[in-house]
């Protein structure tokens, strides 16, 4: 696969020298609201406890990552200053408040927010995270399909990569059924893979109920998960990497081992590092100190983990045998860069 100069180079930002990614994710909004409020028992969060924790985070984690994801309300401003030039930079897109209706939910941008301004702010990356169930209702899914859509086309325009974030939901009538869950995740990668949404690197969900995930060496439990993996594998179009969600740590090593052997570049992580640290809010002395050892050695251990087992995004089977180059006339770079559709 051919791609453009910006997103090639924003790829590679993210990622470590051997093309894994070891991502530390610091956008959270309402989990770390929720944390300070519960912390200081008040019915709101203040912006200077939200900026505090979100300062020390990326303080202390930013070491053991090959990039951080900051939201422009308080980890950026609080702590941009705290990220090494030698890390890529993700900032998220999406609004942490989504539209619940009976059909389905709807995600949107954060406002006064968007894909140029990342860009201008100096990120390598736009994350953005999408609600979606292939189940919804037919408005729900076109909603969802033109949002995602719309932000890949001005990832292309400004030549940014485009780094999105699926998660499935519950919906009124819903069992607690691994196969169906495991089928929701599955078909939500296939429905955006085609080159209309512009994506170039997947942040999934593990496929299965991230509790009880059982040993991948497990010669009885083991195979029928990584076949669902293996499937998941297919799916993706583009590289894609693991997300957390606040699966326990043992759990989350077993989710990454499934998905490394199906073909996953790496991880994009967040509660699963720094939430038991953090209890320690608001005493910051004793949280920076369970940072620095608790959540750096686990960061550690599964930036281990992926050094040994990840593929790096450049041999995913979208790159072929090509591997990652730029597109366009490079005898000619000057008068042709910018004049084909980021990605041949």
């Amino acid at each position: 696969m051919s791609t453009s100069a910006g997103k090639l180079w924003g790829l590679r930002r993210l990622a470590d020298a051997s093309g894994r990614f070891k991502m530390v994710a610091v956008d959270q909004r309402p989990p770390i609201k929720q944390l300070v409020m519960a912390a200081r028992e008040m019915d709101s969060a203040t912006d200077e406890d939200v900026r505090a924790v979100k300062r020390l985070l990326v303080q202390e984690l930013a070491a053991g990552s090959s990039a951080l994801l900051l939201d422009p309300h308080h980890a950026y401003p609080a702590s941009i200053d705290l990220v090494p030039s030698t890390k890529g930079l993700l900032l998220t897109l999406e609004d942490s408040l989504f539209d619940e209706s009976p059909g389905g939910r709807r995600s949107s941008e954060i406002s006064d927010w968007s894909v140029e301004k990342i860009k201008r702010s100096g990120a390598d990356a736009v994350k953005l995270l999408a609600w979606y169930r292939p189940d919804a209702a037919p408005d729900v899914l076109v909603h969802q399909q033109t949002l995602v859509a719309r932000i890949g086309d001005a990832c292309l325009r400004f030549d940014i990569p485009f780094v999105f974030e699926l998660l499935t939901y519950p919906m009124a009538g819903d069992i607690d059924d691994t196969t169906r869950r495991a089928e929701h995740v599955i078909q939500s990668v296939r429905d955006f893979g085609s080159v209309e949404y512009g994506v170039d690197l997947f942040k999934l969900e593990c496929p299965i109920l991230p509790v009880g995930v059982p040993d991948p060496d497990d010669p009885v439990a083991g195979p029928p998960v990584q076949a669902v993996f293996d499937e998941l594998g297919r799916a993706a179009s583009q590289p894609w990497v693991m997300l957390s969600a606040g699966a326990g740590r043992t759990e989350f090593r077993r989710i990454l081992t499934f998905a490394y052997r199906a073909g996953a570049s790496g991880f994009l992580a967040g509660r699963t590092i720094w939430w038991g640290p953090l209890q320690q809010f608001p005493d910051m002395d004793s949280a920076g100190r369970e940072l620095r050892t608790d959540g750096a050695d686990y960061l550690r251990e599964i930036g281990h983990l992926t050094d040994e087992n990840a593929l790096p995004f450049y041999e995913h089977p979208s790159y072929r045998d090509r591997g990652a180059v730029l597109a366009g006339d490079l005898l000619d770079f000057r008068s042709t860069y910018g004049d084909f559709g980021g990605v041949s």
